[in-house]
């Protein structure tokens, strides 16, 4: 891989080396055709593949709908490496574009395009990373026809389409080799992070519920049961270990195990849109924390001297946060320099007495199936997509002692922080893969190829 010296040309795709073309897709294809308009079903032998099932350059094969049509299994049958595009969907969404490996056999659905390409002049899984450019969706948006609430690219539009043509087949097949390497690492980082994350559902539910005990804490170890192994004993939350209580949150706040709980109902002090500002007080809502991680760089902020009229709804570093409104669960810890940050009316804080209820054992609680199954229950007597706090303090919450709690929380924030370091891996080798894609796929950097193959 070496920076490209040659010169370079603009073209309708931008810029690209002097020896490279920028030719019309129709002038690199036998034709592009469109996909079965035929009724399919939950059941059938063959996948029907539909817009939902592109996803990011390639197929998704869950949400599958089947045919058991022969007539249209012969017409729509997809070969192996076929690009599909999506040429009808919502406005942000059209234009999608992904490549049938041959992983199972399949037809696809009239809102998809399948181009057909000619192999000596351009191979398909070079076509299907330039289709996924953000040249490309800039291009989408140009010549896309809206109708009602959809939007369409037709066939003959597609055909218009600028696609940078190197002057030798292999180095297609090279930029698409270098690319589709780095897309088998994502992939391994996707099922690792997959199979860390049920490791870690399961060891929750089997710690937060005392079905597994630490060593430490499943034998009596003084008085007349020293050496004796724990027993459990039914509560609202099932059987539980004997030696654990049960309590509703309710009751956590009159023992001062939860110091305070409050959500964002800010009222006549609830900031109107001019007010938010570039930098300042972090206002978080329900929408700006998600797998745990309060995204503080693109949430709202309020200038200091705002944010100091409120009288409500002002967390601390070491709270909890729970999503209450719109967007249900989601829940993370606190964990910012500034003197306090303002939630929104979505969210609602609790304030542990880390000598009694220790933070990251409640926040895992949180986590668990035994607290969502709570909040779910509220949610479905209701047409409103919200747990209210009257409601949320009538949760029952199991209650270790302090040092078991902590032991527990020890693991599982072990277990959450592997996760997010595999997450951030995969989010930069994303980011890597993008500034691959841009620099190959203009020609920026030319990659060695074997040139005897393309004469």
């Amino acid at each position: 891989m070496k920076e490209n010296n040659t010169d370079f040309k603009n073209t309708r795709f931008g810029f690209l080396p002097i020896d490279w073309d920028c030719l019309p897709l129709g002038e690199l294809v036998h034709d592009v055709a469109y996909g079965s308009s035929a009724k399919s079903s939950s059941d059938g032998s063959t996948p029907v593949l539909r817009m939902g099932n592109m996803q990011d350059g390639f197929i998704d094969w869950t949400d599958l709908v089947y045919t058991s049509d022969e007539l249209e299994i012969k017409k729509y049958k997809l070969e192996k490496n076929t690009v599909l595009f999506n040429r009808t969907n919502t406005v942000d969404l059209v234009g999608k574009a992904a490549i049938y490996k041959g992983e199972r056999p399949a037809i696809y659905a009239g809102y998809l395009i399948k181009i057909n390409n000619k192999p000596e002049l351009l191979n398909a899984e070079y076509l299907n990373y330039i289709l996924n450019t953000y040249q490309i969706k800039s291009y989408n948006k140009l010549v896309l026809s809206v109708a009602v609430s959809q939007a369409n690219i037709n066939g003959q539009k597609l055909k218009t389409y600028p696609i940078p043509v190197p002057p030798n087949i292999e180095e297609q097949k090279a930029i698409a080799n270098a690319l589709s390497d780095v897309d088998a690492l994502l992939t391994e980082l996707e099922k690792l992070i997959a199979k860390k994350q049920t490791i870690k559902t399961a060891t929750m539910q089997q710690l937060l519920t005392g079905k597994t005990r630490l060593p430490q804490f499943a034998t009596y170890t003084e008085g007349e049961k020293k050496g004796q192994q724990k027993g459990t004993k039914p509560s609202e939350l099932g059987e539980i270990p004997e030696d654990w209580d049960v309590i509703t949150i309710d009751e956590a706040l009159s023992k001062k195990m939860i110091i305070d709980q409050m959500d964002g109902n800010h009222g006549e002090l609830y900031p109107k849109s001019h007010e938010f500002s570039q930098d300042g007080v972090p206002y978080v809502g329900a929408t700006d924390f998600y797998n745990g991680i309060i995204d503080y760089k693109n949430c709202k902020k309020l200038p200091l001297g705002r944010a100091k009229k409120f009288k409500k709804g002002i967390a601390l570093n070491g709270d909890i946060l729970f999503a209450h409104n719109a967007t249900v669960g989601p829940t993370t810890l606190v964990e910012t320099e500034e003197d306090f940050i303002i939630i929104s009316t979505t969210a609602t804080y609790y304030r542990c007495d880390n000598e009694k209820l220790k933070n990251t054992y409640l926040l895992s609680f949180f986590k668990s199936d035994l607290f969502v199954k709570q909040f779910s229950a509220v949610m479905s007597q209701s047409t409103r997509n919200q747990v209210p706090i009257l409601a949320q303090r009538k949760f029952y919450i199991a209650i270790p002692s302090i040092e078991e709690q902590t032991a527990i929380a020890a693991i599982l924030s072990d277990m959450d922080n592997e996760i997010q370091t595999l997450e951030q891996r995969l989010a930069k080798t994303r980011q890597i893969k993008q500034g691959m894609m841009q620099a190959l796929l203009t020609g920026r950097i030319r990659l060695p190829f074997n040139q005897a193959k393309g004469i």
